[in-house]
């Protein structure tokens, strides 16, 4: 099972748009790639048809969105079809047929004693690194909204050198500003009384400082 800061493992894929390998079809991009049980089944289907009306915003941030089920090829394309006749949204990601599992095996998609992946969501880096994982169980649709704040928000912190709040960039004690980093040195808490006397940070104390970005 792959971890947090990991590389993405390098692999082959079968998919609704050809054969791909991954992370290197998306490489110098994020990527965001997700599980679904199954497809023709109702929580999956509502989240397809969310993702694709987001689809637009995830690109507008850089990054491409791939999806992955236990089912074979044919039945994604006639899951696809059903959805733009009768939801009228047409599914213009790709989506993994992994019918036989490996893929979702080598990710740890697959819950103990299940036979069809959990709802899982990896968000990886352009240098093909997994930053960010997520796991929902069959019976709970996800939030892409959420995916959407956590990949703004980690490609913010490695722009600015900053750390997120809780809900940013909506959070209900500092707003949309940014946590500065601890300090971790006498000298570092120095230097953060130095910044919030300029007025560079505000703190509630020296371990707890944000600043506008």
């Amino acid at each position: 099972m792959v971890v947090i800061g990991e590389k993405f493992p390098e692999i082959e894929v079968n998919t609704t748009h050809g054969k791909m390998k991954l992370p290197e079809q998306f490489k110098g991009k994020w990527f965001v790639l997700f599980s679904h049980p199954a497809d023709f089944t109702p929580v999956c289907t509502t989240e397809f048809y969310a993702m694709q009306k987001r689809l637009s915003k995830f690109k507008e941030l850089g990054a491409e969105v791939i999806g992955l089920s236990v089912d074979q090829v044919f039945s994604h394309l006639k899951w696809m079809e059903w959805i733009k006749d009768n939801l009228n949204e047409e599914i213009e990601f790709p989506v993994i047929a992994d019918d036989r599992g490996e893929v979702a095996e080598a990710l740890g998609m697959i819950p103990s004693g299940a036979t069809i992946t959990a709802r899982a969501v990896f968000i990886v880096d352009p240098k093909g690194i997994i930053r960010a994982i997520v796991y929902y169980p069959a019976e709970v649709g996800r939030d892409w909204d959420e995916i959407l704040r956590a990949l703004r928000a980690l490609q913010v912190s490695d722009e600015k050198g900053v750390a997120l709040p809780h809900k940013w960039p909506e959070n209900e004690l500092i707003g949309n500003r940014a946590i500065v980093p601890p300090a971790g040195t006498v000298e570092q808490i120095k230097e953060r009384e130095k910044a919030k006397e300029k007025g560079e940070i505000e703190c509630y104390d020296w371990w707890l400082c944000h600043k506008e970005i």
